[in-house]
């Protein structure tokens, strides 16, 4: 079988281990040498372009739900929270009630953790995402796992690595992440009110720009052309000039060669409104234009 191998960044230093493994088993084996940005990045033109039986995708767990044109094998990636220093944290937490989550490397032991933290004397409360696999389970575009899980809960304890994933927790509870090997422990309320503050501004900037670059992307799990094409309709009949611009992979640097557009608005991966440091515009996800579409009809009816 003809297979192409795909990491993301992190896991990219395994390839030729997993290269070695398929080959001995008889497979011819490819690597995909474009980036990775999550589960909803399938390296369908590297596969074509090798007439590939499968592709092989590591580290995430199975996100797209259209019908894909080749066979994708997901093998997702466990890392062990170290449990000792978890339940260390957990008794550090003065609330009766929490929702927990994590993301999928340490889903596995979600329900290790959840008997942890009821041990401590508290309850604990899960739920599943729109997007996601599992339950408990947050991915950088969909925390439904706890905001379905919070209107129970005093406080929100999400386990992972750094701020990506935790900073989808938008919400108005206490929000503390657990390192998952040093068990430190960090409330990060400030800084999920910093995010919203930066994409207020975003959203009052674009309200005077004029000419707005609607951005496609090709790949399968973030491709949502029809939406583009509605705010294009929309944003033309607010007397805006609008242009859909569609690639695969969404760089800041190719875009910025354009120049004309004083906004953009992402049906893509909608985090990519976070980086409007590196476009150097506004730059609007989905729910960041329906504020904008709020504050411009509600301009229009006075």
């Amino acid at each position: 079988m003809r297979l192409l191998l795909q990491f993301p960044e992190g896991l990219k230093k395994e390839a030729l281990k997993y290269a070695e493994k398929y080959e001995q088993e008889g497979h011819q084996v490819f690597l995909s040498g474009s980036s990775c940005y999550g589960a909803c990045d399938l390296a369908l033109e590297e596969a074509r372009a090798v007439n590939a039986d499968k592709i092989i995708h590591f580290g995430h767990a199975r996100f797209v739900r259209a019908k894909i044109p080749i066979e994708v094998e997901y093998v997702e990636w466990r890392i062990d929270v170290d449990l000792d220093n978890f339940e260390k944290a957990a008794k550090q937490l003065d609330f009766r009630s929490v929702a927990l989550a994590t993301t999928v490397q340490h889903i596995h032991q979600l329900g290790e953790m959840k008997k942890i933290l009821e041990r401590t004397g508290r309850e604990v409360h899960t739920s599943k995402g729109t997007l996601a696999a599992y339950e408990g389970q947050v991915l950088g575009c969909d925390a439904g796992a706890v905001h379905n899980a919070a209107g129970k809960a005093d406080a929100i304890v999400f386990v992972g690595d750094g701020n990506f994933h935790a900073l989808a927790i938008d919400i108005d509870k206490p929000v503390f992440v657990i390192q998952p090997k040093s068990g430190q422990i960090r409330q990060i309320n400030d800084d999920i009110i910093k995010l919203r503050k930066r994409r207020k501004g975003a959203v009052l900037a674009a309200v005077d720009a004029k000419t707005f670059g609607i951005l496609v992307s090709t790949k399968i799990g973030q491709s949502n052309l029809p939406l583009a094409e509605k705010i294009e309709k929309e944003l033309v009949a607010l007397g805006k000039r609008a242009e859909i611009l569609v690639s695969n992979e969404i760089s800041a640097s190719a875009l910025n060669n354009f120049m004309s557009f004083e906004c953009y608005v992402v049906t893509a991966c909608p985090r990519l409104a976070d980086d409007r440091e590196t476009f150097g515009r506004p730059v609007l996800n989905p729910g960041m234009y329906a504020e904008f579409m709020r504050i411009m009809k509600g301009m229009k009816a006075r």
